[in-house]
Protein backbone atom coordinates (compact mmCIF):
# COMPACT_ATOMS: atom_id res chain seq x y z
CA UNK A 1 0.00 0.00 0.00
CA UNK A 2 1.05 3.59 -0.41
CA UNK A 3 0.31 6.98 1.12
CA UNK A 4 -1.42 9.37 -1.28
CA UNK A 5 -1.42 13.09 -0.62
CA UNK A 6 -2.35 16.26 -2.52
CA UNK A 7 -0.72 19.63 -1.97
CA UNK A 8 -0.54 23.01 -3.70
CA UNK A 9 1.48 22.98 -6.92
CA UNK A 10 4.90 24.58 -6.53
CA UNK A 11 7.06 26.13 -9.23
CA UNK A 12 9.62 23.39 -8.53
CA UNK A 13 7.02 20.75 -9.55
CA UNK A 14 6.79 21.96 -13.13
CA UNK A 15 9.86 20.14 -14.53
CA UNK A 16 8.44 16.84 -13.25
CA UNK A 17 5.09 17.61 -14.89
CA UNK A 18 6.96 18.38 -18.12
CA UNK A 19 8.85 15.10 -17.92
CA UNK A 20 5.60 13.16 -17.35
CA UNK A 21 3.87 14.85 -20.29
CA UNK A 22 6.91 14.30 -22.53
CA UNK A 23 6.49 10.52 -22.29
CA UNK A 24 5.38 9.57 -25.85
CA UNK A 25 3.20 6.63 -24.73
CA UNK A 26 1.46 8.76 -22.11
CA UNK A 27 0.92 11.61 -24.54
CA UNK A 28 -0.53 9.24 -27.14
CA UNK A 29 -2.97 7.84 -24.61
CA UNK A 30 -4.00 11.30 -23.40
CA UNK A 31 -4.21 12.42 -27.06
CA UNK A 32 -5.14 16.03 -26.26
CA UNK A 33 -1.90 17.77 -25.41
CA UNK A 34 -0.32 21.14 -26.04
CA UNK A 35 0.92 21.66 -29.59
CA UNK A 36 4.28 22.57 -27.99
CA UNK A 37 4.35 19.50 -25.75
CA UNK A 38 8.05 18.82 -26.17
CA UNK A 39 9.25 22.38 -25.55
CA UNK A 40 10.15 23.06 -21.92
CA UNK A 41 10.01 26.85 -22.29
CA UNK A 42 6.50 26.80 -23.77
CA UNK A 43 5.35 24.32 -21.15
CA UNK A 44 6.66 26.44 -18.27
CA UNK A 45 5.21 29.63 -19.75
CA UNK A 46 1.79 28.00 -20.13
CA UNK A 47 1.77 26.75 -16.54
CA UNK A 48 3.06 30.04 -15.14
CA UNK A 49 0.87 32.42 -17.15
CA UNK A 50 -2.32 30.40 -17.64
CA UNK A 51 -2.59 27.71 -14.98
CA UNK A 52 -0.90 29.09 -11.87
CA UNK A 53 -1.65 32.77 -12.53
CA UNK A 54 -5.43 32.29 -12.73
CA UNK A 55 -6.93 32.58 -9.22
CA UNK A 56 -10.01 30.61 -10.33
CA UNK A 57 -7.89 27.52 -11.03
CA UNK A 58 -7.29 24.95 -8.32
CA UNK A 59 -3.99 23.10 -8.78
CA UNK A 60 -2.77 20.18 -6.74
CA UNK A 61 0.35 18.07 -6.94
CA UNK A 62 -0.12 14.35 -6.40
CA UNK A 63 2.38 12.70 -4.08
CA UNK A 64 2.77 8.97 -3.44
CA UNK A 65 4.87 8.20 -0.39
CA UNK A 66 6.02 11.86 -0.65
CA UNK A 67 7.25 11.35 -4.25
CA UNK A 68 5.81 13.82 -6.78
CA UNK A 69 4.01 11.75 -9.42
CA UNK A 70 1.58 14.14 -11.14
CA UNK A 71 -1.16 16.74 -10.80
CA UNK A 72 -4.90 17.35 -10.70
CA UNK A 73 -6.36 20.71 -11.74
CA UNK A 74 -9.70 22.51 -11.99
CA UNK A 75 -9.86 25.16 -14.70
CA UNK A 76 -12.26 26.74 -17.17
CA UNK A 77 -12.56 25.03 -20.55
CA UNK A 78 -15.03 26.37 -23.08
CA UNK A 79 -16.63 28.35 -20.25
CA UNK A 80 -17.22 25.31 -18.03
CA UNK A 81 -15.44 24.31 -14.82
CA UNK A 82 -13.40 21.27 -15.80
CA UNK A 83 -10.88 18.87 -14.31
CA UNK A 84 -7.78 17.25 -15.72
CA UNK A 85 -5.02 15.10 -14.28
CA UNK A 86 -1.75 13.54 -15.36
CA UNK A 87 0.36 10.91 -13.63
CA UNK A 88 3.77 9.44 -14.34
CA UNK A 89 3.25 6.21 -16.28
CA UNK A 90 4.89 4.04 -13.62
CA UNK A 91 1.96 4.92 -11.32
CA UNK A 92 -0.79 3.87 -13.72
CA UNK A 93 -2.97 0.92 -12.78
CA UNK A 94 -2.39 1.26 -9.03
CA UNK A 95 -5.47 3.29 -8.08
CA UNK A 96 -3.46 6.50 -7.74
CA UNK A 97 -5.45 8.48 -10.32
CA UNK A 98 -8.78 7.43 -8.81
CA UNK A 99 -7.59 8.20 -5.28
CA UNK A 100 -6.15 11.56 -6.28
CA UNK A 101 -9.27 12.61 -8.20
CA UNK A 102 -11.58 11.50 -5.36
CA UNK A 103 -9.53 13.46 -2.86
CA UNK A 104 -9.52 16.50 -5.16
CA UNK A 105 -13.30 16.32 -5.65
CA UNK A 106 -13.70 16.32 -1.86
CA UNK A 107 -11.83 19.62 -1.78
CA UNK A 108 -13.33 21.22 -4.91
CA UNK A 109 -17.06 21.37 -4.18
CA UNK A 110 -18.10 23.22 -7.37
CA UNK A 111 -20.64 21.27 -9.42
CA UNK A 112 -21.29 20.47 -12.11
CA UNK A 113 -17.73 19.72 -13.15
CA UNK A 114 -16.70 18.60 -16.61
CA UNK A 115 -13.97 16.43 -18.09
CA UNK A 116 -12.91 15.29 -21.53
CA UNK A 117 -11.16 12.10 -22.55
CA UNK A 118 -10.22 10.36 -25.79
CA UNK A 119 -12.83 7.63 -26.30
CA UNK A 120 -10.13 4.94 -26.52
CA UNK A 121 -8.47 6.02 -23.25
CA UNK A 122 -10.37 3.37 -21.29
CA UNK A 123 -8.28 3.69 -18.13
CA UNK A 124 -8.91 7.41 -17.75
CA UNK A 125 -12.58 6.97 -18.60
CA UNK A 126 -12.82 4.37 -15.84
CA UNK A 127 -11.17 6.73 -13.32
CA UNK A 128 -13.71 9.43 -14.14
CA UNK A 129 -16.65 7.01 -13.94
CA UNK A 130 -15.48 5.66 -10.56
CA UNK A 131 -15.52 9.27 -9.33
CA UNK A 132 -19.11 9.83 -10.46
CA UNK A 133 -18.65 11.39 -13.91
CA UNK A 134 -20.95 10.23 -16.72
CA UNK A 135 -20.63 10.61 -20.47
CA UNK A 136 -22.99 13.35 -21.69
CA UNK A 137 -21.79 13.83 -25.26
CA UNK A 138 -19.26 12.85 -27.93
CA UNK A 139 -17.47 14.96 -30.49
CA UNK A 140 -14.50 14.79 -32.81
CA UNK A 141 -11.51 17.00 -32.11
CA UNK A 142 -7.92 17.33 -33.24
CA UNK A 143 -5.49 15.52 -30.93
CA UNK A 144 -2.00 17.02 -31.06
CA UNK A 145 -0.28 13.94 -29.66
CA UNK A 146 -1.74 11.79 -32.45
CA UNK A 147 -1.71 14.42 -35.19
CA UNK A 148 -5.23 13.34 -36.08
CA UNK A 149 -8.87 13.95 -35.32
CA UNK A 150 -10.22 11.51 -32.72
CA UNK A 151 -13.45 10.91 -30.86
CA UNK A 152 -13.58 12.71 -27.52
CA UNK A 153 -16.02 11.91 -24.72
CA UNK A 154 -17.45 14.81 -22.72
CA UNK A 155 -18.27 13.92 -19.13
CA UNK A 156 -20.04 15.66 -16.29
CA UNK A 157 -20.14 15.29 -12.53
CA UNK A 158 -23.62 16.64 -11.73
CA UNK A 159 -24.63 18.93 -8.88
Amino acid sequence: MYELRLREVREADLPTFFQNESDPAAARMAAFTSPNRGELGSFLEFWRSKVLADPENVTRSVLVDEQLVGYVVKFQMFGKPSVAYWLAREFWGRGVATGALRSFLGEVRERPLHARVASDNHASLRVLEKCGFTVVNRERAFANARNAEVEELLLELPA
